[in-house]
């Protein structure tokens, strides 16, 4: 079950990516679909039916070169089940959306094969992002890893003809590239002192490491927070951190659908799956992790800050994106992994929701995106109103007074801010996340009333 579960996208985009021209274009679009739609079934079934024991399950030997030693597994356990059913859930229904979303896309009227490659390239992305959270060693990790580097640079660059996307994918592609390079040191490292990149070997020398030092460019480090410090490097770069997050609002320029399915849901969250899997090195460097909730803060500061004045409607979905991914990292510095996950299971599914809320409205707007050219919305999309209300109910935290009830959202941004107050003492970390709250909730309704209510200001577009 879980072979089928792993390799079925990736049929799917084979199919589409190069049958398309004996299978057609509409079939393209439904194999591939209803492959992830299997795909999602399957998760949910692993996930309900998984009983705490980690399991190994071996397709093929991979690499075997001197004591280098590495088989091709998919490994299940609490964290995999978890990003599974984030993936293949929000990708099928990513999928199901673009049917209708592109059909009438100006932009395939140029090749008929643009459709079908576009589901291809979807297809292709989920099956990289289920290689790397089902990983059982760094070297397939890193494979996922680039995979859906170069699945991403084909989706936010999908219209060729478009100056500024074709821009915005190679800038996307170089600074991953950046943080990348800082990944590879940390392989580099684990392999050189642990002599093994499975997982099961590397996560047994913790404790050596917290006494070992390496010598790296000037001087001796303490091999734990140096590692620890080379992997954060590469999950900073994937999940748009502070410095290096300028990829992450030019990547609006591919089409909504993309933007739901990596910017919300599953790529920008695979550098706080890389912390969270990698947590039996990162409890025994301290330092690094004390760097990681500073600039998960920072972050999510930062981005909420600019989201404030941003007028296109998905550069406001996008700094947000980079603001909530900086909550993940503050509950994963101060070494509460369930409230990480938490945050990013409740954050992938609201803010997909968010997105493909606001690709309708660019539909219906004839791909304007300036929200201040909206407004009175919410009687011409009344369904799209009401999706993007829940949305917004979940991100800005709105929880029922005096009980413990509220929306997902509430429940997992109040279980960061609180492991924040009890992590620094109610220091800088826990001060930036409550400013931080208050910024998600003004821009979240800022964005909501200039699009659907007030006066329709749809003629300024033409003015």
């Amino acid at each position: 079950m879980e072979t089928i579960l792993l390799f079925a996208p990736l049929v799917g985009a084979l199919i589409a990516g190069f049958g398309h021209g004996v299978i057609g274009d509409k079939a393209a679009q439904v194999l591939t679909t209803g492959l992830l739609f299997l795909s999602a079934l399957l998760s949910w079934v692993v996930f309900l039916t998984f009983d705490g024991h980690t399991e190994s399950i071996q397709i093929l030997r991979w690499i075997e070169s001197g004591t280098l030693s590495t088989d091709w597994a998919i490994r299940i356990d609490r964290l995999t089940t978890i990003m599974l059913i984030v993936i293949t859930t929000v990708s099928a229904l990513v999928h199901l959306y673009s049917i209708g979303y592109m059909a009438h896309d100006e932009h395939f009227r140029e090749s008929e094969s643009y459709r079908p490659r576009f589901f291809a390239y979807l297809s292709f992305f989920t099956f990289a992002m289920l290689m790397l959270v089902t990983s059982d060693n760094l070297l397939q990790l890193f494979f996922g890893w680039e995979g859906v580097g170069v699945a991403s640079y084909l989706l936010i660059g999908f219209y060729i003809r478009k100056q500024s996307a074709g821009a915005a994918a190679i800038k996307a592609f170089v600074v991953n590239r950046v943080g990348d390079f800082g990944f590879l040191l940390g392989i580099f490292a684990l392999y050189l002192v642990a002599d093994s990149i499975k997982f099961d070997d590397i996560f047994l020398i913790g404790p050596e490491l917290a006494a070992m030092e390496l010598h790296f460019l000037w001087r001796d480090w303490n091999a734990a927070n140096l590692i620890a410090f080379l992997l954060f490097v590469g999950a900073m770069g994937k999940s748009a951190q502070l410095i290096l997050h300028t990829w992450l609002p030019d990547a609006m320029e591919g089409p909504t659908p993309v933007s739901a399915l990596i910017h919300a849901a599953t790529m920008v969250t695979a550098g706080v799956f890389l912390v969270c899997r990698m947590s039996p090195i990162m409890e025994f460097a301290p330092d690094t992790m004390s760097f990681v909730v500073f600039l998960g803060a920072s972050t999510a500061f930062f981005a909420a800050t600019v989201g404030l004045v941003q007028n296109d409607i998905k550069r406001v979905i996008a700094y947000s994106t980079c603001s909530q991914l900086g909550y993940m990292f503050v509950a994963a510095g101060l070494g509460v992994y369930s409230v990480a996950m938490f945050h990013l299971l409740t954050h992938a599914f609201f803010k997909a929701m968010l997105f493909l809320g606001a690709g309708s409205v660019i539909h219906g707007m004839h791909h304007e995106q300036d929200m201040r050219n909206y407004g009175d919305l919410r009687k011409k999309m009344p369904y799209t109103f009401w999706a993007m209300m829940i949305g917004t109910l979940a991100i800005t935290g709105v929880g029922i007074p005096l009980t413990h009830y509220g929306f997902a959202g509430f429940l997992s941004k109040d279980a960061v801010i609180e492991s924040a107050y009890a992590g620094t003492k109610g220091g800088y970390a826990f001060w930036m996340l409550v400013i931080a709250a208050l910024f998600t909730s003004f821009y979240s309704w800022r964005l909501m009333f200039m699009t659907f209510f007030g006066s329709s200001r749809g003629d300024r577009a033409h003015a």
